[in-house]
């Protein structure tokens, strides 16, 4: 059953300018997206810092409307809904920030903190709300004298659990956890993604979860969807992403650490900077950085073409790029046959310019 879909989305912030602040331009952050989550599925959604992550997770949580496009909710399109429609049905999808720092009011201990939701939801039947804050806290990890603390009081990790469990204290069916854990050390990380993992399975929970870590986002997430400057340009099983045909997932996949040192492996390095947002590229908005394009990416925008049931790519040349794919995920293995690369310049070879 499909919990959540978003079709055709596109967002536009306008730029003001001039005596009269007029609209000048707009900075196209999302650009006819569509995705679908399932329930109790976690989609991982990835890419560079700027390439609408965050902007589509909030847009899925109504916290900002869209230019154009659909967010369908339950069957129910939540674009066509008032703030005052929508209030009730909030409840229902939470979110989890990424800095665990800022989005904790210093002034308020958990207790207030977690209890907040209850408050503003105003859910007074069942059980006490100090009960439901403390089953809460334990299933977070906090001991109970966690309550009376303030966050001041924690670390960036022990915070993170406070801000999972004001999230979840309204049992919601999707959370959008945008990244949550980008901003903590690597081994809290692990505990991090863990505890979400344990809590999905113990609450039936549903994830959209933001990363611009592949590596993170590969070992939560069933479904893989892969952002660059505002298009989606590959979704794939996490089981298959060694497949991964489009050429930007293959130079994030290359920029993930090899655990063995002497292991080898081709690292691709795109050229060039990521262009404007808000004067994107005609055609295929990474032709300026791939080293695959030709004259019909600049005049075409391709499309997400199905390669299997579960994955498509948006590229005119993913079958030829096929036969250039020795990145894998799984087996970090040597790369035997070296194999001429079209984004190895001649400098990396020992040749000259």
């Amino acid at each position: 059953m499909v919990l959540l879909e978003a079709k055709n989305v596109v967002k536009k912030f306008p730029i003001k300018g001039g005596f009269f602040g007029r609209t000048v331009g707009h900075v196209h952050a999302l650009n006819d997206v569509s995705l679908s989550i399932a329930e109790g599925e976690t989609v991982g959604l990835v890419g560079e810092s700027g390439c609408g992550k965050t902007t589509l997770g909030r847009l899925i949580m109504r916290l900002m409307a869209p230019t154009s496009g659909q967010i369908i909710f339950e069957g129910q399109d939540l674009t066509r809904w008032s703030e005052g429609k929508l209030r009730p049905l909030r409840k229902k999808f939470q979110m989890i920030f990424q800095d665990p720092y800022s989005s904790l009011n210093p002034r308020m201990t958990v207790g207030q903190i977690l209890t907040e939701p209850l408050t503003v939801h105003k859910i007074n039947g069942g059980k006490p709300r100090r009960e439901r804050v403390f089953e809460m806290l334990q299933k977070v990890g906090l001991a109970p004298e966690a309550y009376e603390k303030y966050p001041h009081e924690f670390s960036g990790g022990q915070r993170q659990r406070v801000g999972i469990a004001r999230a979840l204290m309204l049992a919601p069916r999707l959370v959008v956890a945008d990244e949550p854990v980008s901003a903590l050390d690597v081994s809290i990380q692990a505990q991090i993604i863990n505890l979400l993992e344990t809590l999905q399975k113990e609450l039936n929970l549903t994830y959209l979860f933001i990363a611009h870590d592949l590596k993170v986002v590969r070992h939560i997430s069933k479904k893989i969807v892969v952002m660059y400057l505002g298009h989606i340009v590959e979704e794939i099983p996490s089981e298959n992403l060694a497949q991964a045909r489009h050429p930007y997932t293959h130079a994030l996949l290359s920029a993930v650490p090899v655990p063995n040192p002497e292991l080898q492996r081709e690292k691709i390095v795109l050229k060039g900077d990521v262009p404007s947002p808000i004067d994107p590229p005609s055609g295929c908005v990474f032709r300026t950085r791939c080293p695959y394009a030709q004259a019909i990416c600049a005049e075409q925008v391709p499309l997400l073409e199905e390669i299997t049931a579960q994955h498509h790519a948006a590229c005119h040349f993913w079958r030829e790029i096929h036969s250039f794919e020795k990145l894998t995920i799984n087996n970090f293995q040597p790369i035997s046959e070296k194999i001429p690369q079209p984004w190895r310049s001649a400098s990396d070879t020992g040749g000259s310019e």
